[in-house]
């Protein structure tokens, strides 16, 4: 009894211990959950609020596990650092990857191409596929260095890619200094032309060359052109004011003369060339005072030659009103410019000698007219020859020619050189050019050509058309190339017939938007559209499908908005085959458009505006005064030193001339400005021979004893 009794106790003890481990278990395992389930919310939170979301959170335990992949090493650290606001740093464990970049994101392929005169750089990333060794040997031409500073990288050729690095490594030869910028399917050309007629040429040979793929980006510049005479010339008569020739040295000069050319009463906006060569820092105020005065008379023209001012006023002014204009123009002209002011009087009549020169578009020059003598006859031909082909020269010599007449006629076949057709008559007082250039510029070359040959006085008219076809500048194609770009398309073109039909099958869209393109600078040329076809069918059935099939070509063009009027159909027929016609593909060949060009000359007379006539003088001629020391200079202290006697040294020799100004020498002042030549001296000039010594040149021989010892004798009395 006693021992069941025991047992009874100590199964009620294991069951009432058993029963608090079990309480205990539970309430630590409740407490484990919930130390988890708040730390995993309280981490996922805080990693949300960040976020973060690619991040898992897992705990165990005190633990707190993240795991995911990380954009980047620096994500990864910021989710970490997040997590520990939120528990303990040293309950966080770290499982979490970073995401290779390389294999999300492919590299940015760039080819940075420099080129001067030191040689070609290369500097960039690109596809290991790329054959660096043929780039090299590309760019490579004689004499000049290639470094390579490329680097590679393993990764798929990007789309566009291979097109924009073989434009560019084309465009890396046709430049002289450039920087080139190669992306796929990009390339940017930043280069220096020579001129501005090189800038139109290098940027239509790079349009010309870039794939359709590539989109191109020019950035060509050209320097300012050098402007010798820097010349203006601002002319205001019944029709109101104009520029025959606008020179400015900057942006804001250029502002300042076109502000002074308004308020003188000039109607339209002024242009003016900025240009390098400008006299001095102020030319602008120069120019706008001149220009102001010209605006105070309401008639006259000056010109500004450098540092020349020339005006010229009408006869029609007031003497008085001449000269107030004039002096109040000379005191605001700054210090470096020389004012020549010019009140003209009736001019006499004419004589009738006159000088003609023709150049036609293609052909030699043919002259006739009076000359001087035969002397002159042979200068003005020779100079003739030098710069055109002559075919005819009809000069005949007149002594009764006024005088400078040569030097006017040069000057007339000179300016002819800004034409490249055209012709020149000159007159004694009057020198006419009239024809035709592709320089927009022509009529301000000849004036100031005429201006620097001739000097003030000298009357002249310009009448030049502007040919845009003419203008290398712009780089526009000739007929032969604009059929060679119609044919181009035409060949690359989905365009389609359907069978033994003159309908166009498939869309026309792409071709004729390229089309488009080309006729834009081409519709002034006579183009044929031939039609051909294969052998299958009759002569006469193949000859009207074709002349169908062309007309319907032209026909879809004109639709398109381009200007058919020079263009024509014309069906072949079988008669002109490319390929054999006993088989498919030489069938297929055969059954083609091509265009022809009918004549090389322009048809539309509008593309060449009517010639605007310039007259103007090129300045006023000022006769030196006779009674001006022409040997002036600073008046010198006497010298110092003992007192020699009075009487002149005898100078060994020959006598030489002696001013007539004063009875002693004058010494020379260096800066004294240079007197203007007339006509009559630079022809003058034509006429005197060079002579070159030669061993029958008679040279003196050596002085007599006598004259040596009374020489020497004359040298010790100096000394003593």
């Amino acid at each position: 009894m006693a021992r069941r009794r025991r047992l009874s106790t100590s199964l009620a003890t294991i069951i009432v211990l058993a029963g608090a481990g079990g309480l205990s278990w539970m309430g630590a395992e409740a407490a484990a959950t919930f130390v988890e389930d708040r730390a995993a919310r309280d981490v996922t939170q805080a990693l949300q609020a960040a976020g973060h979301d690619w991040a898992q959170v897992a705990t165990d335990g005190l633990r707190v596990r993240l795991t995911g992949t990380a954009p980047s090493e620096v994500e990864r650290f910021r989710a970490v650092t997040q997590a520990g606001t939120a528990v303990d740093a040293t309950r966080i464990l770290d499982e979490m990857t970073v995401a290779s970049v390389e294999a999300m994101t492919p590299p940015d392929f760039k080819v940075e191409l420099l080129k001067g005169e030191q040689g070609l750089s290369l500097i960039g990333l690109v596809p290991a596929a790329t054959d660096r060794d043929a780039i090299l040997r590309g760019l490579r031409p004689a004499g000049q260095q290639v470094t390579d500073l490329l680097e590679a990288a393993d990764h798929p050729v990007p789309d566009g890619w291979t097109e924009a690095l073989r434009f560019g490594l084309q465009a890396a030869q046709m430049t002289a200094q450039a920087k080139i910028s190669i992306a796929p399917g990009q390339v940017q050309v930043a280069a220096l032309a020579a001129d501005r007629e090189d800038q139109g040429r290098l940027e239509q040979a790079l349009r010309r060359a870039a794939p359709p793929q590539v989109a191109l980006d020019l950035q060509i510049t050209a320097p300012r052109p050098v402007i010798a005479p820097f010349t203006l010339r601002f002319v205001m008569d019944d029709d109101g004011g104009r520029f025959d020739a606008c020179a400015a040295s900057d942006d804001a000069g250029r502002d300042r003369i076109v502000q002074a050319a308004r308020d003188a009463g000039m109607q339209r906006v002024p242009t003016c060339t900025l240009g390098l060569g400008a006299p001095s820092d102020d030319w602008a105020e120069a120019a706008a005072a001149a220009i102001a005065a010209v605006g105070q008379l309401g008639q006259g023209q000056v010109t500004l030659s450098d540092a020349d001012v020339a005006l010229v006023v009408p006869a029609s002014v007031t003497r008085q009103q001449f000269d107030q204009v004039a002096g109040r123009l000379e005191q605001a002209l700054p210090p470096t410019y020389r004012l020549q002011a010019q009140h003209e009087q009736a001019a006499a009549q004419a004589a009738p000698i006159e000088f003609q020169a023709t150049l036609p578009p293609s052909g030699s020059l043919s002259m006739r007219g009076r000359i001087a003598d035969a002397q002159m006859q042979q200068a003005v031909d020779s100079f003739a020859r030098s710069r055109f082909d002559v075919a005819q020269s009809g000069l005949r010599t007149d002594p009764s020619v006024p005088g400078g007449w040569t030097v006017r006629v040069i000057a007339g076949l000179e300016a002819m050189g800004a034409l490249h057709a055209g012709q020149v008559r000159v007159t004694p007082d009057m020198i006419e050019l009239t024809g035709v250039s592709g320089d927009p510029r022509a009529s301000d070359r000849a004036a100031a050509l005429l201006s620097e040959r001739l000097g003030p006085g000298a009357r002249y008219r310009l009448a030049i058309s502007y040919d845009r076809r003419m203008d290398e500048a712009l780089g526009l194609p000739d007929g032969e190339e604009c059929v060679a770009r119609l044919n181009i398309i035409m060949s690359e073109s989905e365009i389609g017939f359907e069978p033994s039909r003159s309908s166009i099958a498939g869309d026309p869209g792409p071709t004729m938007e390229r089309f488009v393109r080309a006729m834009a600078d081409c519709g002034d040329f006579q183009i044929e559209a031939g039609g051909h076809t294969d052998s299958q069918g009759s002569e006469a059935f193949n000859a009207e499908l074709s002349r169908s099939r062309a007309q319907a070509i032209v026909s879809a063009m004109a639709d398109a908005g381009i200007s058919v009027a020079n263009m024509s159909a014309r069906g072949y027929g079988e008669s002109r085959p490319v390929a054999t016609n006993q088989t498919e593909e030489g069938r297929e060949i055969n059954r083609r458009i091509e265009f022809r060009l009918l004549s090389p000359h322009p048809l539309d007379a509008d593309t060449i505006p009517a010639p605007v006539t310039i007259a103007g003088v090129t300045g006023a001629e000022v006769d030196p005064d006779p009674a001006q020391d022409l040997t002036q200079g600073p008046r010198l202290p006497p010298m110092q030193g003992p007192q020699l006697p009075d009487r002149a040294a005898q100078m060994q020799g020959p006598q030489l001339p002696h001013s007539r100004a004063a009875s002693g020498m004058v010494p020379m002042t260096v800066g004294v400005a240079e007197q203007f030549q007339t006509l009559d001296e630079r022809e003058e000039n034509l006429r005197v021979p060079v002579l070159t010594p030669d061993d029958d040149t008679p040279r003196p021989g050596p002085r007599p004893d006598s004259v040596a010892e009374q020489a020497g004798a004359q040298d010790e009395a100096t000394d003593e």
